[in-house]
């Protein structure tokens, strides 16, 4: 899988080629990835890539030329045209099933924004997609792209130690995780269940899906009544 990722802050991203998991799996191949700067397809010497808004309001709007021509060179560097993704509080929300459908693109490129928000011309003519990583705010695309690529890169075969992992995180299923135990035994009064200590890989199979939809009705029952409607349908 290849991420290209248009940034103004392509340092953003060495937290995540340089850390944990997606390290290894960057060392390992992989996944491939480049940081583009839109300053670098600017054309005059300030390098500027930002102009107040038409209409007058706060603040900056990233300007269509440099953001077009650093899609145009991402295409021509991957011989195909990418499939673009802007992160965006109104874009659609991150769902590992949504993640599960990204994961079919083998090319992504991925847009930060800053300031304001990007030219709207940009959007219509360029992102294929809008995605939210939730409904609020931050400064910039940077930090939800990682959050997208990190979910990723948790699907691509071999980047994790057990594949069956990321089979059973949360919302892999439509439910929430269910609880995890280690060493010791016991701690501060509080026992690992019976049932995780016997060793009978089907009653704790049995046990970590009741909990899991027990789980989920408590902390997020919209999840659990969607989860019933498809065990339904499917029925």
């Amino acid at each position: 899988m290849r991420f290209d990722v248009i940034t103004l802050f392509p340092e953003m991203f060495e937290a995540l080629l340089e850390s944990g998991v997606s390290r290894r799996a960057y060392q390992d191949g992989l996944f491939a990835f480049q940081a583009w700067n839109p300053r670098t397809f600017t054309e005059d010497r300030h390098k500027t890539v930002d102009d107040r808004p038409y209409g007058g309001g706060p603040g900056m709007v990233m300007m269509y030329p440099p953001l077009k021509k650093t899609v145009a060179a991402i295409a021509d560097a991957n011989g195909c045209q990418p499939y673009v993704v802007y992160l965006s509080p109104q874009g659609r929300p991150l769902t590992q099933q949504k993640l599960v459908e990204l994961q079919q693109n083998r090319h992504l490129t991925l847009v930060c924004g800053r300031y304001e928000g990007i030219d709207e011309r940009f959007i219509e003519s360029c992102v294929d997609e809008e995605i939210s990583v939730g409904d609020f705010v931050v400064s910039g695309g940077e930090l939800p792209a990682m959050m997208l690529m990190d979910g990723l890169i948790r699907l691509i075969p071999g980047a994790l130690g057990h594949q069956q992992s990321a089979q059973q995180d949360s919302f892999s299923d439509g439910l929430l995780d269910c609880p995890h135990y280690t060493r010791p035994v016991e701690v501060d009064g509080m026992a690992v269940p019976d049932i995780l200590q016997e060793g009978h890989h089907a009653k704790i199979d049995a046990w970590r899906h009741e909990q899991k939809l027990a789980r989920t009705k408590h902390k997020r029952p919209d999840l659990y009544t969607a989860y019933l409607a498809r065990q339904n349908t499917e029925s």
